[in-house]
């Protein structure tokens, strides 16, 4: 399986234009990637450049610090939904968790998943450079009970992104009942391919065309 076909074309930066979006979408069908991931306000943009082709899109909720309340992410994830998104990448409550408050954790995901009403995968990033290894654990257990897809490593906006024993982790824990997306700091076809040998189904990344040159040099 060529690695394009997993990698989400991503541009999160505040200062995206609207240029910026046309050129990522061209790029995700040119070497069809899996989808773009944007910023909400660029969901309806994506969706109307991508119309004609097979590429998905993604956007975020709650990003990038996961800490607004339940009832925002849910209205959150149905406008996007509305917008047009495949896709709902949401930032977990961390505050929350380390409180060891698991039950509004576990309410915090199937907010957005109920909001989505089965219309979009909804993967749970759960910025594991801020989590000890029980955290990380305990956040990969409750997406899965509260009906995720996937459970995401990293927004790339904190202290740090995916590692590979943070992906063998998180595979360990769900198993195959949930399919992972590693993120943040993946900028080479080596560190994609490590990512995918530990248990990651997808990969989230801005570098996309130089990890696609460097599988095709090999």
């Amino acid at each position: 399986m060529a690695i394009n076909s997993i990698i989400d074309h991503t541009l999160l930066k505040p200062e995206a234009t609207s240029i910026m979006v046309e050129n990522l979408c061209k790029e995700a069908i040119e070497f069809g990637f899996a989808a773009v991931c944007v910023n909400p306000y660029y969901v309806k943009k994506a969706k109307s450049l991508l119309k004609d082709s097979n590429v998905k899109v993604a956007t975020v909720v709650g990003f990038p610090l996961g800490a607004n309340t339940k009832e925002v992410k849910a209205f959150e994830a149905k406008k996007a939904v509305e917008d047009g998104a495949d896709e709902i990448d949401m930032v977990i409550n961390i505050g929350a968790l380390k409180n060891k408050d698991y039950e509004y954790v576990k309410e915090d995901i199937r907010a957005v998943v109920d909001a989505v009403e089965g219309k979009a995968i909804v993967k749970v990033i759960i910025e594991t450079c801020l989590l000890s290894k029980e955290e990380k654990i305990n956040a990969c257990k409750l997406s899965k009970e509260a009906g995720a897809d996937f459970v995401k490593t990293s927004t790339g906006f904190s202290t740090g992104g995916a590692t590979v024993e943070d992906v063998k982790l998180m595979k360990e824990t769900v198993g195959d009942s949930m399919k992972i997306k590693a993120s943040g700091g993946i900028r080479n076809f080596e560190t994609a391919k490590a990512m995918i040998e530990a248990g990651a189904s997808r990969i989230g990344a801005s570098s996309s065309i130089k990890i696609v040159a460097g599988e095709n040099e090999v």
